[in-house]
């Protein structure tokens, strides 16, 4: 059940630090990467923020670790395989199941109404819970904590996307997510080349509805297409929230 006072019990803020084994020296950052906006809208005169600003950090912060665990590990895949990958591990959907299993969601400081709603055991909830969590202990512990952190609880995902490989070339995928989603099917122009002929690098822009979705390189058109692709995946999966196929 959600915590129905503006301030988390230290027993339960003790509780939820030995859980993730992260022990803060300032408790009142775990405490601000609880509260969500709902609570914050039914009490006025609760001065805490909430903690879409942590959200905000910890986003930033699981895309580099993850990042660049996928780099070091999958030596050999391509700028495009690594997004799809990266992709795949960040998503809403993984980021909830994180969530679940670390229980997260029984600590969320939410208003009566979203509660009745179920809000504690919503996706949307529970990954923005996990990255506000994972912003609060950057803050507190600094970048090697946090990376620690994030590699340990995201284990599972990240072991799962190294083992399956990538399922289809990222122009097959970006075109099946569009359409998915109603939006046209992309496009893709040579922005640039240059070197020598024998050399020659191309850069491509992978265009949906006339806006640039995507730009990508490679030393072959279609390499730099694949390229592009990804970058317009990911912008598409994680910054515009529609989800990976």
């Amino acid at each position: 059940m959600s915590l129905a006072s503006s301030q988390v019990p230290l027993p339960s803020l003790r509780a939820l630090q030995t859980l993730l084994g992260v022990h803060f020296n300032d408790p009142d950052l775990l405490r601000r990467a609880l509260v969500h906006r709902s609570y914050l809208n039914e009490n006025s005169d609760e001065r805490s923020q909430s903690n879409e600003r942590l959200e905000y950090l910890g986003d930033a912060v699981i895309d580099l670790v993850v990042a660049n665990h996928l780099h070091n590990a999958a030596s050999h895949a391509s700028e495009g395989e690594l997004t799809l990958k990266r992709t795949q591990v960040v998503r809403g959907e993984s980021l909830a199941g994180v969530a679940r299993r670390l229980g997260l969601g029984r600590y969320l400081l939410m208003g009566h109404g979203e509660i009745e709603l179920g809000g504690e055991d919503r996706d949307s909830n529970l990954a923005d819970v996990f990255e506000s969590v994972v912003g609060a202990v950057f803050l507190d512990q600094g970048y090697q904590v946090a990376c620690g952190f994030v590699e340990r609880v995201l284990a599972t995902e990240l072991s799962a996307v190294l083992r399956s490989g990538v399922r289809k070339d990222p122009k097959s995928i970006l075109q099946e997510l569009l359409q998915a989603n109603g939006l046209s099917l992309p496009r893709y122009r040579i922005a640039a080349t240059t070197g020598p002929d024998q050399a020659r690098e191309f850069t491509v822009e992978v265009l949906v509805n006339g806006t640039v979705a995507g730009i990508g390189s490679g030393f072959r058109k279609l390499d730099a297409e694949r390229s592009a692709a990804g970058v317009a995946i990911e912008y598409y999966t994680h910054l515009k929230g529609i989800d990976a196929l």
